[in-house]
């Protein structure tokens, strides 16, 4: 059983070469696959989906590169027969949402170094299978949270670090992103091409949308949450307590589809009744005393933004107007332009490694992401988000859920650490890592 938040080294030394599996392919997946065949220490052995389409694109991009052919594991439960291959150490799940956590379970089982997507949970007996089966058996799972590295996040985390916001109290974060386009296309162009979901739909618009028409709570919490967590110390000293949610009426999907010039009153789709309420809004109590708010918009038309706000007692940043303030250097009562700020205080990770970093995906921070992976996963170290991250982020879901459905009841948040986040230490971007 892992009790540390520290690097665990395998005994033997880190791998030269590390051998890596794809559990989902998709526009994701590609992405992941991409910053694996262009690293020198890697070599991708194998790939499971279920659609022809994403598996021959994907063969394409080894094609290409002048790489030798992964074999593919074509099915649903084909990736079973794919965490069986001896010379698979590492997989990647970039799969759909509703099979993270049965692949990640799976490869754990199966002694492999695990990287799992982001998503929110479904139930609180999947958060806790999730850490059961990392303790039996020791197998590590990274939680692949990419928004921890954005670059403004990191700058801000230094700041954090060196109490330039003195004590925080308040913290707020979300996915506030208006993914109408790519909940609905018509099967055959990416997105924007329509108003069909489910098995007429083209990529995330197969399987996403179904969770607006089924479900109504905080469905996509990590991208906001994981980065304040890093700022409170969340498992490592302190931890989230209860959570309260509330939920807006649902009429931004309805509203698209009937304007939509391939919709109309009269589409099918019209006829849904979409349970996702429009703005999601919840509130987390911390145990050292922060509040944080998590906002979920993904069904209106707003331009993007993951509302990061850190407050503390002497001062605080706000990256909606890209803004901040900072009491005895900032003009009393008025906003700084927060760029200057960022490019001083730019992290030293960012600063060593941005060259390596261009072309990647999101801004470069994807590249942080897996090149964090690989090397952990090369060391068989923990994680820098680990399956206790992993747990205490997912449930945030299903907790959610359940506050809206009891009229916005507080849901205790477990202690997925069973007590040891008062002894386990912060182990992120310090600086030193890579």
């Amino acid at each position: 059983t892992e009790i540390s938040a520290q690097k665990t080294p395998a005994p033997e030394g880190p791998k030269s070469k590390l051998n890596v599996a794809f559990l989902g392919v998709g526009l994701r997946g590609q992405g992941h696959v991409g910053l694996v065949l262009d690293r020198d220490d890697c070599n991708v052995v194998a790939i499971n989906d279920v659609d022809d389409q994403m598996i021959e694109k994907t063969k394409e991009m080894f094609t290409k590169r002048g790489k030798p052919q992964p074999k593919v594991f074509k099915g649903e439960r084909a990736y079973l027969e794919l965490l069986e291959e001896e010379n698979v150490d590492a997989v990647i799940i970039a799969s759909p949402w509703r099979w993270h956590s049965e692949m990640a379970i799976a490869a754990m089982n199966a002694g492999k170094y695990v990287g799992m997507e982001v998503c929110g949970g479904f139930s609180m007996n999947e958060c806790w299978e999730l850490v059961n089966t990392q303790e039996r058996t020791g197998s590590h799972l990274f939680f692949l949270e990419n928004v921890c590295y954005r670059r403004d996040v990191m700058a801000i985390l230094n700041m954090v670090r060196q109490e330039m916001f003195g004590e925080l109290i308040h913290l707020e974060g979300g996915y506030q992103h208006d993914l109408r386009t790519v909940k609905f296309n018509d099967g055959k162009q990416p997105y924007g091409g329509g108003v069909e979901f489910g098995e007429k739909g083209f990529s995330e618009s197969k399987w996403r949308t179904k969770h607006s028409v089924h479900r109504n709570g905080e469905l996509y919490p990590t991208h906001g949450l994981g980065p304040v967590a890093n700022y409170i110390d969340i498992n490592r000293g302190n931890r989230m307590l209860y959570l309260t949610s509330f939920a807006s009426q649902a009429r931004g999907l309805h509203d698209y589809v009937v304007n939509h010039e391939k919709g109309g009153p009269d589409h099918p789709n019209a006829k849904i009744d979409f349970k996702l309420g429009d703005k999601v809004t919840t509130t987390i109590k911390c145990n050292n005393g922060e509040t944080i708010v998590l906002h979920h918009d993904t069904n209106l038309p707003r331009p993007y933004s993951l509302a990061f706000r850190v407050q503390g007692t002497k001062g605080l940043w706000m990256a909606v107007n890209k803004s901040l303030h900072i009491e005895g250097m900032s003009p009393a009562h008025r906003w700084e332009d927060a760029d200057p700020y960022l490019k001083k205080y730019d992290h030293p990770l960012w600063q060593r490694l941005e060259q390596k970093a261009v072309g990647a995906g999101h801004g470069g921070m994807d590249f942080f992401l897996i090149n964090s992976f690989i090397e952990s996963a090369k060391r068989n170290e923990t994680p820098a988000f680990d399956v206790y991250d992993a747990a205490s982020w997912l449930c945030i879901t299903p907790l959610s859920e359940q506050s809206i459905a009891m009229g916005s009841q507080p849901m205790a948040i477990p202690d997925f650490t069973r007590g040891r986040w008062t002894e386990r230490k912060p182990n992120f971007a310090f600086g030193d890592e890579y």
